[in-house]
């Protein structure tokens, strides 16, 4: 497979990390979640052998759950990954990489589609993070074990 070799977080992302403010609920997410689990399911997407290398799929996975998530288009996806240093975190980018476009955005959900795992992916997330507590809604993220429901 030809994927790109994605580079070590530097120390100045180490040092961003630390300041208040950051997105904590993305790397909540991040560190809870079983990824080698996704990446078994996504061990069907393959990369061309022709041109430039692909990102890896698991990076790409996650390029879609933050636009699932945050409800961005795909041109939307691709700004806020290269201005957002949570979404590039969450996703495994270093600062100096190069973020995915949107028809590298577009043509990964539509591989995603064409082998059937749409789905399945979102279901182990969902299990995954139900397991934990955690409910995860359009454009927020919450921790379930915090929300009080009006009964009445």
């Amino acid at each position: 497979m030809a994927h790109r070799k994605l580079g070590q977080f530097s120390l100045a992302e180490a040092l961003v990390r630390q300041r208040p403010g950051v997105n904590a609920q993305l790397d909540r997410i991040g560190g809870v979640v079983k990824w080698h689990r996704f990446e078994r399911l996504l061990s069907r997407v393959y990369a061309s052998p022709d041109g430039r290398p692909s990102y890896p799929p698991l990076v790409m996975l996650k390029c879609l759950l933050l636009q699932q998530w945050y409800g961005l288009s795909d041109l939307e996806l691709e700004e806020a990954l290269a201005d957002r240093l949570s979404f590039r975190r969450f996703v495994g980018l270093a600062l100096d990489e190069h973020v995915p476009d949107h028809t590298t955005i577009c043509r990964f959900r539509q591989q995603l589609v064409g082998h059937g795992l749409t789905a399945k992916l979102f279901e182990e997330l969902h299990r995954q993070l139900e397991a934990r507590g955690l409910i995860v809604k359009k454009g927020t993220l919450i921790d379930a074990t915090l929300v009080e429901a009006d009964a009445g």
